[in-house]
């Protein structure tokens, strides 16, 4: 990674998605029609009110997510991106990225999208076989799939696609040929992530009723072990938990989430945080669709009142999501944002049996989760802040 900097992003979420996928819990919405104008206004509207508040800031990444902003017009992606550049300024080399499903309906809009300005993709590929495909509830065949990357690799500087694995049935031979695979087809990022069943969707009911089977913890953990081993020799190491690159083709975005940057978040159920006079702010929209539109257009933003991140917070956010990261967390940043060195928040015995133990390092001045404690960084967390 070319720097430690945690950069300033802004995040845009579009909610609606053509059907909903069994095992997500994002904030995702069917729906039979959108005005696409009206949403473009209210977008355009919510980024003027958070840049009123942080005026000289300079962008160094923007996200389309979602629910399925391959299913926005170009046209909203472009004004977005020209207002955020007259707003805040938006370098040439800033990263702009779309997630994208990889149907041939919205793979044909990739040149729109690209002369709008985006110039990385991630495809929410999911799995390579189309047994799986249909198990997980996705639109795309395989072939579609592969005929995505292959465009995505043509038209945009950068690409990254998703799988998920410990899917039902799944064996770690089975794994290890997919990742083959994929490998075929990445360049520089992949997004590895472990299946996990949420409250709230199709998938927890079936689970519940035990119409659903995923893989028991061991095979989970030999199936993390094989990406982690498939990947790193493949020279795209895991530089997050889930994530997979090669040095410089790291997501710049997601990298100021982790480093506990700054970040806009607008759109439906987007989360932010801003430090403003020497105070870090959470900020959050609501989620539903049609009442953050409504408050758009009445009051200028869908979002609630900013909550002020109590320092404690802020020591559990900015661990929380540093070491998730390879890089690990700089011990100065703790000062930055708390006020106090490690040591006044962490007992060092507490710290010493987490080395010791083999789950933590630290050489003075970067705190780091080793590989093993990456894979159980829940209850690290846990015997780390008590």
């Amino acid at each position: 990674m070319n720097d430690r900097l945690p950069g300033f992003a802004l995040y845009v979420h579009w909610p609606f998605c053509a059907s909903k996928c069994p095992y997500c819990d994002f904030n995702s919405h069917v729906r039979e029609g959108v005005d696409h104008a009206r949403w473009r206004a209210a977008l355009l509207r919510e980024l003027d009110h958070f840049a009123d508040s942080t005026p000289g800031r300079i962008l160094t990444s923007v996200f389309f997510g979602g629910g399925t902003p391959s299913l926005m017009q170009p046209e909203t992606v472009e004004a977005i991106l020209r207002r955020a550049d007259a707003r805040w300024g938006l370098p040439a080399d800033t990263e702009v990225t779309l997630e994208a499903n990889p149907t041939s309906v919205e793979a044909d809009k990739f040149r729109a999208f690209r002369a709008a300005g985006v110039n990385r993709v991630s495809l929410g590929i999911q799995a390579l076989n189309a047994a799986d495909l249909k198990a997980l509830g996705r639109r795309h065949s395989a072939e579609e799939a592969l005929a995505a990357i292959a465009l995505a690799r043509q038209l945009f500087p950068r690409y990254s696609f998703d799988l998920i694995y410990a899917r039902p049935g799944q064996t770690v031979p089975a794994w290890r040929e997919e990742l083959a695979r994929a490998l075929d087809h990445a360049v520089g990022h992949l997004s590895l992530y472990q299946l996990t069943i949420e409250e709230g969707t199709q998938f927890h009911t079936l689970h519940a009723r035990g119409a659903l089977v995923i893989p028991d913890e061991d095979t989970q953990g030999e199936l993390y072990a094989a990406t982690q081993d498939v990947l790193t020799a493949a020279g795209l190491p895991a530089y997050e938990v889930s994530n997979h690159a090669r040095p410089g083709e790291e997501s710049r975005h997601n990298l100021t989430y982790w480093r506990y940057g700054d970040y806009v978040g607008i759109g439906p159920g987007a989360h932010g945080r801003l430090t403003l006079d020497g105070q870090k702010l959470g900020t959050r929209t609501h989620r539903a669709p049609e009442v953050w539109l409504e408050r758009v257009e009445r009051l200028g933003t869908g979002g609630h009142a900013p909550e002020p991140v109590a320092t404690a917070d802020r020591l559990t956010e900015l661990l929380m999501m540093g070491l998730r990261l390879s890089e690990g967390v700089p011990l100065a940043r703790v000062h930055a944002e708390t006020g106090h060195d490690l040591e006044h928040w962490v007992a060092p015995e507490r710290l010493a049996r987490l080395v010791r133990h083999g789950m933590l390092d630290s050489d003075g001045s970067t705190l780091r989760a080793t590989a093993a404690g990456r894979e159980r960084l829940n209850a690290v967390l846990a015997a780390l802040l008590g």
